[in-house]
């Protein structure tokens, strides 16, 4: 098998300078700090950051006075109280959260903190944790603080894939509260639905303040940037193609592609998944001179989204990435769970959401027999299939899918469309690339084979909500109308051939599959781009007025076109010279 040129730590080189390793980083503030009369020295800490690190690192600046955030918190039977109703008692799923991080905050203890902090007279006043600023604030009655100039503001940030991580390790616990034992689904969904949203608001409302961003992703080795760099970076990321570092993981259907074709880590036991483009959860990594910085890549939206997106798509989705890549490996695995995902108006009642996940599945690899359930059979009893599902889920008997499924063979490079409501499932022995809408812990599980988790405990199923969403028109005819892989050729001429491809009209993702030898002229069209190159070794893509320096592809990588870019190219690259190559690309309609 060929070396994989696949690049698992993609970064964008920046001008700027960065300070690595608590002793400089000390001194880099001892210095910023000399000669003044008082400095309040501010880290705004993610949730999951190991403050207690910085606590104990940054003794070395002698502060006068050292506060901990969570000596401003109200007590954690309050914070349990108040953030029941999102977190909610369902195994999975909880409702998108309106709290912000003032909410965490107990009025008398907030107070008494800030007035120990006026109080100083002169010296370092050390502040950490999350919701730290309000502590430094100027205002006790606002819902984002506002920081008087003599405050250093540090925004110490982790991307939530890193967070998980740590979660898994039993090492974070979730905000306002002590619960590292519990299992990493409830920290997850307590996160998910409550944490993350309070700390992005807060940091939304920060970005235009930070003084430093500190980079915590590895435990003893931090890493300092000016904010003023960070953000200058992140205007420079949308006017040029990049990538975002993807992550991998193993599950219990999970297949040995990834770990052939992207030379993963060959001692695990499979990958399931690979997520090359969910800049929620995904990392950046912003190179300054000879050092490398991490910071989650929902930052460059939340920075820059109408550039990065386009205008049309930042006023209907905000300041959401609203466009996901995946991989799901099941090349000598075994079946994804049978499953179905919310109606649009269902996952804005009882969770929270505008909007839901429509997906795809293109075929990136699959081996002879195999195959996708997709829709129902024709003359389908939707009573007797819900009431089989519930009886073995009850019983651990089995379900019969055949009976009620429709089932079809697949090959490479098949594309077929999976609007929200239709029952499916990726069979064995393939890789799909999955392209679809950003909200993707909403998938409701009806059968998982008899199967267990890693963990070697039964995973959720969601019978209850999934037969709420089932469409039970979607059968056999309806798939083979609508739904199957039916590209339409929309150009052809020497050396190219574009095709529309894989998503139903009723899904709000457009795809265009490009075939070519030579060079193919693109434009964003005002929107943002995700391209994946699903054929050919590699490809580069250049600018035609030379505004950004070429950008190298390899297969299987997802890449981002940022709205702002417009006119760009792309052609076989190095080996692939001479070769046919084929993108497949992805834009909101």
């Amino acid at each position: 098998m060929r070396t994989s040129n696949y690049d698992k730590f993609p970064f964008v080189e920046v001008d700027g300078i960065c300070i690595s390793g608590w002793g400089k980083i000390v001194a880099a503030l001892k210095e910023r700090t000399f000669g003044k009369k008082k400095t309040v020295i501010v880290i705004e800490s993610y949730p999951g950051v190991d403050d207690a690190e910085a606590l104990s690192s940054l003794k070395e600046l002698s502060p006068v006075l050292t506060i901990h955030a969570e000596m401003a918190y109200r007590e954690e039977c309050c914070i349990r109280e108040m953030v029941a109703p999102d977190v909610t008692d369902d195994r999975v799923f909880g409702y998108l959260t309106r709290l912000n991080m003032v909410d965490y905050l107990d009025v008398e203890k907030l107070r008494g903190l800030q007035e120990q902090v006026g109080k100083v007279g002169e010296g370092v006043v050390l502040v950490v944790g999350a919701g730290a600023s309000y502590i430094a604030a100027i205002s006790r009655e606002e819902t984002f603080p506002r920081l008087p100039e003599n405050t250093l503001l540090i925004y110490a940030d982790l991307a939530r894939w890193e967070i998980q991580l740590r979660m898994r390790r039993n090492a974070v616990d979730n905000l306002g509260i002590s619960n590292k034992e519990e299992s990493f689904p409830e920290q997850y969904k307590h996160a998910f639905f409550v944490d993350w949203r309070v700390a992005d608001r807060l940091k939304k409302h920060l970005m235009h303040r930070w003084d430093y961003v500190l980079d915590t992703h590895v435990p003893l080795q931090p890493k300092l940037v000016e904010g003023r760099a960070v953000l200058r970076a992140l205007e420079e990321c949308v006017n040029r193609p990049f990538r975002v570092v993807p992550f991998f993981d193993p599950g219990p259907w999970g297949g040995q592609w990834l770990k052939k074709v992207i030379d993963l880590d060959d001692s695990e036991i499979n990958y399931a998944w690979g997520f090359d483009c969910v800049p929620e959860e995904n990392s950046l990594l912003l190179k300054f001179g000879e050092t490398t910085v991490e910071i989650p890549s929902i930052n460059l939206v939340f920075h820059q989204p109408e550039a990065l997106l386009g205008s049309r798509v930042y006023a209907r989705f905000g300041d959401e990435f609203p466009i996901r890549f995946d991989f799901l490996d099941t090349m000598g695995g075994g079946n994804l769970s049978l499953q179905v995902h919310p109606l649009t108006g269902y996952i804005q009642e009882k969770f929270g959401m505008h909007y839901t996940q429509d997906e795809s599945y293109y075929i990136l690899d699959a081996e002879p027999g195999s195959f996708v359930y997709l829709g129902l059979r024709d003359g389908v009893d939707p009573r007797a299939m819900i009431d089989e599902l519930k009886e073995a889920q009850q019983t651990g008997g089995e379900f019969d899918a055949e009976k009620h499924v429709a089932k079809w063979p697949i090959k490479k490079h098949d594309h077929f469309s999976i609007p929200a409501g239709t029952v499916h499932c990726s069979g064995a022995d393939s890789l799909v690339l999955e392209i679809s809408a950003t909200p993707y812990i909403f998938t409701f599980k009806l059968w998982d084979w008899n199967r267990l988790g890693l963990d070697g405990k039964p995973r959720p199923i969601n019978i209850e909500h999934g037969e709420k969403n089932i469409q039970w028109e979607r059968t056999e005819s309806w798939i083979r109308k609508y739904n199957l892989d039916l590209p339409e050729t929309l150009r052809r001429e020497e050396g190219l051939c574009e095709e529309r491809t894989g998503l139903n009209e009723m899904e709000f993702i457009e795809t265009r599959r490009h075939w070519f030898t030579g060079k193919v002229h693109h434009h964003t069209g005002g929107g943002v781009n995700v391209l994946n190159l699903v054929e050919g070794r590699e490809a580069v893509v250049e600018s035609p007025t030379g505004a950004f320096r070429p950008f190298v592809v390899h297969y299987a990588e997802t890449f981002i076109i940022p709205a702002a870019v417009g006119e760009y190219t792309i052609s076989p690259y190095g080996e692939s010279v001479g070769q046919q190559c084929a993108t497949i690309k992805a834009f909101v309609r």
